[in-house]
């Protein structure tokens, strides 16, 4: 991805065809208590692809994989994102999303406004977390063994629909030179899900929020 970044294909499609480079800070929000790990704060990169439909508006598809630490708090029956000491399990995420996109020209040097909304994904692996291999990781319950918690977050993440989080957010391209676009994006993903369950959960759970950079090659002006 990062060789495709520095080769400028999208002149060969003019607008038609935009793709990106993606940097962003992904914020999980949790309200576990006092006594638990702060919540993840994680670095994630991808890329989008997008297509002109008509005048201003794009399909457009996103991809961005982070990776986090987790356990599982068998007291109150939920994963939580975890330090490195008390780590069960490592999930590896794939926020995948299918949005419209509305591009907005500002100027004719190439300035844009984006919003755009859609269908998200957050498809997790989720294994047992490298490096335990203390007799007590793998012993008793729940609460103290790493692959039955491992499980119960493998579970819990698959399991109504925790996976589908629309996304909708706004971003601004500027041009660096004649053949890129430095642009921004902010970002929230919507924890749909908890509409249909009956679970005790602080209202600020499952939230996502991220903020990022992007670099686009320019097509033909």
């Amino acid at each position: 991805m990062l060789i495709l970044a520095v080769i400028p294909l999208s002149p060969l499609f003019g607008d038609f065809l935009q793709w990106s480079v993606l940097g962003n800070i992904l914020v999980f929000p949790a309200d576990n208590g006092a006594s638990a790990d702060p919540f993840p704060i994680l670095p994630s990169g991808g890329a989008s692809v997008s297509l002109k439909i008509y005048g201003p508006l794009r399909a457009e598809l996103t991809e961005d994989i982070y990776i986090a630490n987790y356990e599982y708090n068998s007291e109150v029956n939920r994963p939580m994102g975890s330090s490195q000491d008390n780590r069960s399990a490592l999930v590896i995420g794939f926020f995948t999303a299918i949005q419209i996109t509305g591009c907005f020209s500002l100027d004719d040097k190439g300035t844009a406004l984006r919003v755009f909304a859609g269908p998200a994904a957050d498809l997790r692996a989720i294994v047992l977390a490298a490096g335990l291999n203390h007799p007590n990781d793998f012993n008793g319950d729940i609460k103290t063994n790493a692959q039955l918690q491992t499980d119960a977050i493998r579970d819990y993440f698959w399991n109504k629909s925790r996976w589908f989080m629309p996304v909708a957010g706004i971003g601004m391209d500027f041009p660096i030179n004649e053949n890129f676009l430095l642009g921004f994006d902010l970002r929230v993903w919507f924890p749909v899900y908890k509409l249909n369950i009956n679970e005790n959960i602080p209202a600020i759970d499952g939230w996502r929020f991220a903020a990022g950079l992007r670099i686009t090659p320019r097509g033909k002006q």
